[in-house]
Formats: C-alpha cells, sequence, structure tokens
C-alpha cells in the first residue's frame, strides 16, 4: 500500500465544503470585487438585498426581455432567437398568470477558483406563486446572471427593478478544481446583458 497516497486520501476527507460568512463576503467583495456594485449591509426598502449572514441577497436590474407568444410556436433551447423577445426596460413590470421573462441582475459577479453558488428565490415573491431560476454560478465565471422568472399564479405578478429577487450562497469546495468555467471557455463568460439561451458549437461524445 503507497501510505503517501493514503495519507492525502485521509486529508481530503477532512476537509469539507463550507458555507461562507458575511465576513468573507464582505472581504472578497470589497478587496477583490466580486459583486459590483456592492452593499455592504441589507437594504431593507421594499424588498431586501445585500450582505446577510450566510449569503448576499441579489437584486434585479431593469432590463427585462418578455416572450412574443405571438411569433412562438416553440420554445428550443438551441435556437431561441432574439426576434421571440421584447426588449424593455421598466422600474416594476407585470409577468403573465402562467408565464414567463427574462431579466438580469444589477450585479456583475466574478467567482473564485474555489467557490460555486447556490441561488434561491426570495420568500417575498415565493408567496405570491413567483419561481426564481439561476443555475450555479461555475468557478471562475463572470458577468451579469440571467434569471429566468416564472409565474405559476392565475394571475399577474409585478416584479420591481432595483430591488431584491434571490439569495445567493457561496460555497467553498474541499479541494480547488482542476478545470474551471473560465479555463474551458464556457458559453456564458463574461456576459454583459440578458443573455438567451445558446447550444455548444460541438456536440459532446
Amino acid at each position: 500500500m503507497d501510505y503517501s497516497l493514503a495519507g492525502d486520501y485521509r486529508s481530503l476527507l477532512e476537509k469539507k465544503m463550507s458555507v461562507k460568512s458575511d465576513r468573507w463576503i464582505i472581504e472578497m467583495a470589497t478587496r477583490h470585487q466580486m459583486i459590483e456594485p456592492f452593499e455592504i449591509e441589507q437594504v431593507r426598502q421594499g424588498i431586501s438585498f445585500g450582505v446577510s449572514a450566510y449569503g448576499y441577497d441579489i437584486s434585479l436590474a431593469n432590463e427585462f426581455k418578455i416572450p412574443d407568444f405571438s411569433k412562438i410556436e416553440e420554445i428550443d433551447p438551441k435556437n431561441n432567437g432574439p426576434e421571440n423577445y421584447i426588449d424593455t426596460r421598466a422600474d416594476s413590470i407585470l409577468i403573465p398568470a402562467n408565464s414567463f421573462i427574462l431579466a438580469r441582475t444589477r450585479e456583475y459577479f466574478r467567482i473564485p477558483r474555489e467557490v460555486v453558488t447556490i441561488c434561491t428565490g426570495k420568500s417575498t415573491y415565493a408567496r405570491c406563486g413567483l419561481v426564481v431560476n439561476v443555475t450555479p454560478f461555475e468557478p471562475e465565471w463572470e458577468g451579469f446572471a440571467t434569471i429566468s422568472l416564472s409565474n405559476t399564479a392565475p394571475r399577474p405578478i409585478r416584479i420591481y427593478s432595483g430591488e431584491g429577487i434571490a439569495q445567493l450562497l457561496f460555497l467553498e469546495g474541499a479541494e480547488v478544481c482542476s478545470v474551471s468555467y473560465k479555463d474551458k471557455k464556457g458559453k456564458y463568460q463574461a456576459q454583459k446583458s440578458i443573455t438567451l439561451s445558446k447550444g455548444d458549437e460541438e456536440p459532446h461524445v
């Protein structure tokens, strides 16, 4: 038995993925621009956003893409062009019943290599039937996050730009990944606006 390898394995088992605290988030945002713009305390006007004990409540920009269902027969994630959407800016907007819109965060993110995030919707909106869908921010991904907002209620739901929409949790891995999102040149890297779905250029084997 290779005891050096066994020692490395035991060392790895002793490490655990951890949820990062407000202290870490503040340090990474203020010293390394992990979140811009950044609120060091929760802004508790309307629907709150900013630092929380173990996360960051992100806020909505005032840009939206509204599906134009008069032109859409099906939504194909491999062929989802801008002609299917109406672009608009607003301080608040209604999402029709049983429908969705696309939005983006007000914040620009730069995720460290050893970190991945999980995002959940704000409870205030959840109580109204709104589902906030944001996929994990992968290690070394950066950009404004595109958000899908789905109204599961039988009536329209109003959402507000410049206010909170979801909570982001930062998880530090037990070890640094070998290939980050930046390394693999991810297709949503450094996005500056609401980005529609894209298929990979080459099929995976």
